[in-house]
């Protein structure tokens, strides 16, 4: 047995000839999870995603079965699906909503029944046109066919769906920002307590927010019972699970692999999956779970795919993107796009995220054009301390959500792993790297 045999669950209809449609999906027994959903009572469907024990697909892990179980009872209820994904680097759940949306649409509608929803919205992020325009368009499709509306499938039961396109705003991925652009406010992340979802959401009533990839997982589930999701991975980390691997390697790409049965070196250097760093190249460090994620080195190649495999060695999987970086790579510029990026996204509302993200980003990039100074590393921790008391991981915050704490994994990380490169470009003056494949000053980026 391969590392690749595992059944894919949310990937096997990509690729094949028009994925995307209502006949395609019926041909590959698409809506036949909700139809024996439909025959099942809630219970009965919240106590096989238990037993699936489903993690978060959307990077925090946390349990779907024990979300649903948080969700205060009073009408109306609300399901949202966030598919709002803005991680750099992160492009699984964008795969699903162009490649399969009625896999997502069926997942959505197995969930919103399981919880009681009165509504669902389909929260996707605006720059993602043709998954949007092709997530429309299957939601028109399962409305002719009877799979949402009135009287889904003779069964007595109503839902509409709404496809909500978001604005272009990173924030909107965190939960209850999303809500705040679903009611057509800024997105402004809300403090929690009180706001959790589950007990105030949209528009102040009860509100389940799960990832794309998340209730993707549901048809299959239900078809094949949570005990056959759960004899896939070990540990929390049960069933497949979506990697969206990118940067330095031959073959970047989303891979679906079985939870905790392959490795960050299966995932980077088998030939089925990454083939190896480009152009024969050396591995010098890799981001484990998205860019908010501290990085890892050669030495921890073997770790597991696993939640909590990769928490152990101080990290986390995350949104599930890995980005290997080569030997060419330069870590203080690395360090500044990323810092740069969470800086140009914070919503504002948070001084030290508002304020300390820039101070970062300038620190970095005096660094990076030479103009740095020694005492700039102890400058740099000392503010990411001020963001992220302790610069440790899990993070503490002095923020409402962990936009802000996303940015010292990247700072602490090199100046942990690479302080040598850090000391050189202050003392020779300049990056000791090539430059930038971009044109112009990286002052101009």
């Amino acid at each position: 047995m391969t590392i690749t045999d595992a059944p894919h669950i949310v990937t096997r209809r990509l690729g094949t000839p028009r994925s995307w449609t209502l006949e395609t999906y019926l041909a590959d027994g698409g809506y036949q999870g909700l139809r024996k959903a439909l025959s099942m009572t809630p219970e009965q469907i919240h106590e096989q995603v238990n037993t699936a024990n489903i993690l978060g697909r959307g990077g925090a892990g946390f349990e779907a079965g024990r979300k649903w179980g948080m969700l205060a009872k009073p009408t109306p209820v609300y399901l949202t699906i966030n598919g709002d994904e803005s991680e750099p680097a992160t492009f699984k759940d964008h795969m699903l909503i162009e490649g399969d949306p009625h896999q997502l649409i069926e997942g959505a509608l197995i969930c919103a029944y399981a919880i009681g929803a009165d509504q669902v919205f389909l929260f996707v992020r605006g720059e993602f046109p043709l998954g949007i325009e092709r997530l429309q368009a299957a939601l028109n499709e399962a409305y002719a066919y009877g799979a949402v509306g009135r009287d889904i499938f003779a069964s007595g039961w109503n839902i509409d769906v709404v496809v909500h396109p978001g604005a272009g705003a990173y924030i909107c991925g965190e939960e209850t920002a999303l809500l705040e652009s679903l009611e057509g406010k800024r997105g402004y992340p809300r403090i929690k307590p009180p706001f959790f979802p589950a007990v105030v959401g949209l528009y102040g009533a009860p509100t389940i927010v799960n990832n794309v990839e998340t209730v993707s997982n549901l048809p299959w589930v239900m078809l094949n019972g949570g005990d056959a999701f759960a004899a896939l991975g070990e540990g929390r980390s049960k069933g497949t699970k979506l990697l969206a691997l990118a940067g330095h390697v031959n073959r970047p790409g989303n891979y679906e692999l079985e939870f905790a049965k392959v490795s960050f070196r299966d995932l980077i250097f088998d030939p089925s999956l990454g083939a190896g760093i480009r152009d024969g190249g050396e591995l010098k460090a890799f981001i484990p779970g998205g860019a908010s994620s501290p990085w890892l080195g050669p030495e921890h190649l073997d770790v597991l795919l696993a939640n909590e495999k990769i928490a152990e060695v101080g990290t986390m999987a995350g949104s599930g993107s890995v980005v290997p970086m080569d030997h060419t790579t330069c870590m203080v510029r690395a360090a500044w796009r990323i810092v740069r990026f969470f800086h140009r996204e914070s919503c504002g509302q948070c001084t030290p995220c508002r304020e300390g993200g820039g101070w970062l980003e300038k620190i970095l990039q005096r660094i990076e054009n030479g103009q740095g100074r020694e005492s700039d590393l102890d400058l740099l921790m000392d503010v990411c301390d001020n963001i992220s008391p302790g610069v440790r991981w899990p993070p503490a915050q002095t923020t409402i959500c962990v936009l802000g704490p996303s940015m010292p994994p990247a700072i602490s990380s090199g100046i942990r792993m690479f302080r040598d490169e850090f000391l050189a470009h202050i003392r020779d003056g300049r990056c000791p790297f090539p430059p930038d494949r971009l044109p112009g000053k990286l002052a101009s980026v």
